[in-house]
């Protein structure tokens, strides 16, 4: 199996050195270069063809999110996934990385497993957004009601409806996967399923929708 390649792009020594180490020692994965701003990331990408950028939001000189409308933002001939780590849990850098393309967006406090499975997840085409941030957009919508074209809870299986629920508060795939004596691959499948009936594109999609039908408090 071809490992992915892996782009580190962070000002800090010490954040590329720990995603380094946990990266390098997963069985698919593989680090191909760091870069300690924006603009060397930029040309680095261009210039290695990583299968993912991993970006820090605030760098000298070109930032993460410029980085990521750069790589992977519409109109981009040839897109690069970009995966989005930032300390800053800030509302508009997620509206920004996720219009400008982004593959996922994490907070670094998130921990590796998260980091891992977000890589793993763009790389099948999905967008994976921390729990903490999908919990908190929830919480700002407030009581909604689904709007006409919205579908309802019947459209989803039982189990389907469990995994909703979950994403709802929070919980990741591994998370899901415990709760529900499920595998992690099991849990992935199930939420395929989930996007392909309600056309969502990633998990604050899915989360407003089991909010807005009842399936979360």
């Amino acid at each position: 199996m071809t490992p992915i390649r892996i782009l580190l792009a962070d000002d800090q020594d010490g954040i590329r050195a720990a995603f380094r180490l946990i990266l390098d020692a997963q069985p698919d994965m593989t680090v191909v270069g760091e870069a300690a701003d924006g603009a060397a990331a930029l040309e680095l990408a261009r210039h290695l063809r990583p299968d993912i950028v991993l970006a820090d939001v605030r760098m000298p000189g070109i930032d993460g999110l410029r980085l990521t409308r750069e790589l992977a933002g519409p109109g981009v001939d040839d897109p690069i996934r970009v995966v989005v780590v930032t300390t800053f849990d800030l509302d508009e850098y997620v509206h920004a990385a996720l219009r400008h393309g982004a593959s996922g967006f994490l907070l670094k406090r998130s921990g590796p497993t998260l980091v891992i499975e977000a890589i793993r997840a763009a790389m099948a085409g999905d967008t994976l957004i921390s729990p903490q941030v999908t919990v908190r957009l929830l919480e700002r919508l407030g009581a909604r009601s689904p709007g006409p074209d919205r579908p309802g809870a019947e459209i989803l299986t039982g189990r389907e409806r469990d995994v909703a629920r979950l994403v709802g508060t929070g919980r990741s795939n591994a998370e899901i996967a415990a709760e529900l004596h499920l595998s992690v691959g099991t849990v992935k499948g199930y939420l395929t399923g989930i996007h392909a009936r309600l056309g969502t594109r990633n998990r604050v999609g899915i989360a407003v929708w089991a909010h807005e039908v009842g399936l979360t408090p």
